[in-house]
């Protein structure tokens, strides 16, 4: 594996520079946004708000901090000294030139505090996922196996060094829960995060149920509404939710609940080799989840917007995934981790697809299947051909 796998968020972070004055960054911890930033803009000055005599240099005197440093800079972790995001504003104010500061984070949610009370209308903002599956072959010499991909997952460093996923995921929750997550939390509630974490690993794929986690953990419901938040900001878990029309129909209100990492899940999941993931209860959730979050990663690497759903209705239709991120192209996926296609699997497509306008170029069943051919009623996917799709 070479040094830098290339990224297919590059080209956007670059025009983003030459748009907007500030760039904002986000992601999880150790997804590769410093890495990134630095590869794309290796002219600029780069400091890190980890270190703790920067940070101190920042919180201390932030007018310092920004003035006397040229204007093409990169700070990582720019959540943890919130005052330098106004000085921002009125350096870049002043200079009224694109791409002046590239800021990266690991707290979302801190990071547009600071942004929107600061830097709105100034700022561009990207996301940075663990690398695609696309991304990792297209870095790679040989074929990558689907299987091991949803068992080891996406973060770099665990490719970079070949860090054995036993030895990488405890070390990389550990260090979330004790530094991006301990002062968000009483001290006495650590481990009852840590138990949020498994259930929730062990609901991945299914409706999102608050009440039921209060009771599988012991804690209230605003704590655990409160605990959802800080996993959906800080890049560890995401929703998506029913697709509502105006038909008579009732449709289910509540949302899916996914994990940005498939290797991440695994690791909750006490799941450490491939025969355990094939043979695991879990395995037909685990595969929705890299399906779903892997064509999230598509469009987040071009800068779009995912604009996903899930299909749900009283009369027991289900689809898993509806992606209307493009309004001319609006698909309809299932997801099977059989092997085999049965016509079965596109039993709701049809008629779904139908009353929701999707034409029947778009009705997908993405499959473990050897290869990709046409059905009577959708297109039958390879889950490597899906994943081997890209946009640009």
């Amino acid at each position: 594996m070479g040094d830098f796998i290339h990224r297919t968020l590059g080209a956007h972070l670059r025009n983003m520079a030459e748009w907007f004055p500030v760039v904002s960054l986000t992601g999880p911890r150790q997804s590769g946004k410093s890495t990134l930033a630095k590869k794309i803009f290796p002219d600029f000055l780069y400091v890190n708000l980890e270190d703790p005599q920067t940070r101190a240099s920042a919180l201390e005197d932030p007018v310092s901090f920004i003035r006397n440093r040229d204007s093409h800079l990169i700070i990582d972790e720019a959540q943890y000294a919130p005052d330098l995001f106004s000085m921002i504003q009125v350096v870049s104010d002043e200079r009224e030139e694109p791409g002046q500061y590239v800021l990266t984070g690991s707290q979302n949610f801190l990071m547009m505090k600071s942004i929107t009370q600061s830097l709105a209308g100034r700022v561009g903002l990207l996301k940075l996922l663990p690398l695609s599956f696309w991304e990792l072959q297209n870095s790679s010499a040989g074929m990558l196996d689907v299987d091991e991909f949803v068992l080891k997952g996406g973060y770099p460093r665990l490719h970079d060094l070949d860090i054995p996923p036993s030895v990488y995921f405890p070390s990389y929750i550990d260090t979330y829960v004790e530094r991006d997550v301990a002062e968000l939390l009483d001290v006495r509630n650590k481990a009852s995060f840590r138990n949020l974490l498994t259930i929730c690993a062990q609901n991945a794929g299914n409706l999102l149920n608050v009440a039921s986690l209060s009771r599988d953990t012991g804690v209230s419901v605003p704590t655990i509404k409160g605990w959802l938040s800080i996993l959906e900001s800080s890049y560890l878990t995401f929703t998506i939710h029913p697709y509502h029309t105006n038909t008579k129909k009732r449709l289910t209100k509540a949302p899916k609940l996914y994990f940005y990492d498939t290797g991440i899940l695994c690791h909750l999941l006490k799941i450490e080799t491939v025969s355990q993931l094939i043979d695991s209860p879990f395995f037909g959730a685990i595969f929705e989840n890299l399906i779903v979050a892997e064509t999230m990663k598509r469009h987040l690497g071009v800068g779009k917007q995912p604009e996903i759903y899930f299909y749900r209705d009283d009369s027991k239709r289900e689809i898993d995934l509806l992606d209307f991120t493009y309004s001319d192209k609006r698909q309809a996926i299932e997801i099977k981790s059989s092997r085999t296609y049965h016509d079965k699997y596109a039993k709701h497509l049809s008629a779904v697809c139908d009353e929701l306008g999707i034409d029947q170029d778009n009705r997908f069943v993405v499959a473990r299947v050897d290869s990709s051919y046409r059905a009577k009623d959708c297109k039958v996917v390879a889950a490597r051909d899906w994943l081997m799709i890209v946009t640009f």
